[in-house]
């Protein structure tokens, strides 16, 4: 085996090595060489693998429009008024695979980007990914050593997050205090400081000199309500945690709330903005179903094809359960798509998807890892036809789309669940129309 790299043989067997091992030397592989062994004391971070285009088979498939997706930037940045753009990349990308995403953000003008958790931020730098990377969550137990080797800015808000950046800054030897961002919690009651903690939390900050706090934010809970009055009494108590935190020699260089919604309401604007899924073409909306932009476009399109298609006679059962019965003699098309895939089973014998420029219904139960539509009112269907569940199509009869509202509704969930749902397995084809 080369130095530094595992061979293919070498590679089966640390994926099947899957627990950790007792202390001593470590075992060989059947090639020779020595097993690498992960301490129970060295907390492995491991990337999540997902469908590589090179390896599809099937033909279900999400094509990312990365055009759409640099013009969506565009928009947000024309709202933000200045403000810098950090990309929240939650999910994968809210499901569009968040490496690519970065690349194209990172290169178009996105200042940063911000993440739910430590391993989203490593697959970020690993992707060559160089822009500031903010670790929302908070979680890091005996992986603080790694948020500072990969130079992420952690979210802080509790004495143990203090100890722990402390404790690994001074074993690592660490020449310059750790750069952090202070959550306040200013009505979300989900995470942060309280408003009752601040100066208590603020004297723990200033005792330890391997921490700096470099940002002040936190986060709206109902910035899409139909007004902004909670928005406002939550940016009036930031300013009051400011002030306080002031007050203590605590002055931070950045501030910000600003998620989609406040975003195009020019709410909490400040330093920097965290819009997440603005970036995909989704405008949040007001209780009465209004967009709070129109300006955005789609950025996913996930489409498969007709595998098998057949006709069933009258009063005929369809799928798992008999869920739906044909009312005249049908023709029933299936393609390559269940809920393993994302698409969810709520659209059981509600949903659509598009055929030849055509809607065609959803029938029977959505299954694990395929479905049923009702293609008999669609002139000229055949085998391998496109299938469109997500998106746009022209089709030889027409053209239409389904967006992902639509299919929210349908769901009764909202387009956040719709996106993220959409599994590893269906790989992501990135295009420049």
């Amino acid at each position: 085996m080369v130095a530094g790299r595992t061979c293919e043989k070498d590679q089966r067997v640390l994926e099947k090595n899957d627990s950790f091992l007792p202390p001593g030397d470590p075992p060989l592989t059947p090639s020779g060489s020595q097993i690498p062994v992960a301490r129970p004391s060295e907390p492995r971070v491991l990337r999540p693998r997902r469908a590589a285009p090179g390896d599809a088979i099937r033909p279900t498939r999400a094509e990312v429009n990365l055009a759409a997706l640099r013009h969506n930037l565009r928009v947000v940045q024309k709202y933000s008024g200045g403000a810098k753009v950090w990309a929240v990349l939650k999910a994968d990308g809210y499901g569009h695979g968040a490496p690519a995403v970065a690349r194209t953000l990172e290169r178009a003008g996105a200042h940063g980007f911000c993440v739910a958790l430590l391993e989203e931020a490593i697959e970020l730098r690993e992707a060559g990914i160089f822009a500031p990377i903010l670790v929302m969550g908070g979680y890091y137990p005996n992986a603080h050593a790694e948020v500072i080797h990969r130079n992420l800015i952690p979210v802080v808000y509790n004495e143990e997050h203090l100890d722990g950046f402390s404790r690994a800054s001074r074993l690592l030897g660490s020449s310059r205090a750790l750069p952090v961002h202070v959550k306040v919690d200013t009505g979300m009651a989900r995470l942060g400081v309280t408003m009752d903690n601040i100066e208590g939390f603020a004297e723990k900050l200033k005792a330890r000199g391997e921490v700096e706090v470099s940002g002040l934010m936190t986060h709206f809970g109902s910035a899409d309500a139909e007004n902004v009055s909670d928005v406002e009494a939550q940016l009036l108590r930031f300013e009051e945690a400011t002030l306080r935190f002031a007050e203590v020699g605590i002055r931070p260089q950045v501030r910000h709330a600003a998620n989609s919604a406040a975003v195009f309401r020019k709410e909490g604007l400040l330093d920097i903005v965290r819009p997440g899924i603005a970036f995909f073409g989704v405008s949040p909306t007001l209780p009465d179903g209004s967009p709070l932009t129109t300006e955005l476009q789609t950025v996913m399109r996930v489409r498969s094809e007709i595998v098998d298609l057949r006709t069933v006679h009258e009063g005929s059962a369809i799928g798992y359960g008999g869920l739906w019965r044909a009312k005249r003699p049908s023709r029933i098309a299936t393609m390559p798509m269940g809920y393993a895939d994302g698409l969810s089973r709520h659209l059981t014998n509600r949903g659509h998807v598009l055929v030849r420029g055509k809607r065609a219904p959803i029938v029977g139960a959505v299954s694990m890892d395929m479905s049923m539509v009702d293609v008999t009112d669609i002139e000229g269907v055949s085998m391998r036809d496109e299938v469109v569940i997500l998106g746009g199509q022209e089709g030889v009869l027409g053209s239409d789309s389904i967006s992902v509202d639509e299919i929210a509704k349908h769901c009764e969930t909202i387009p956040w669940e719709v996106l993220c749902a959409i599994s590893r397995r269906v790989p992501r084809f990135y295009r420049e129309p």
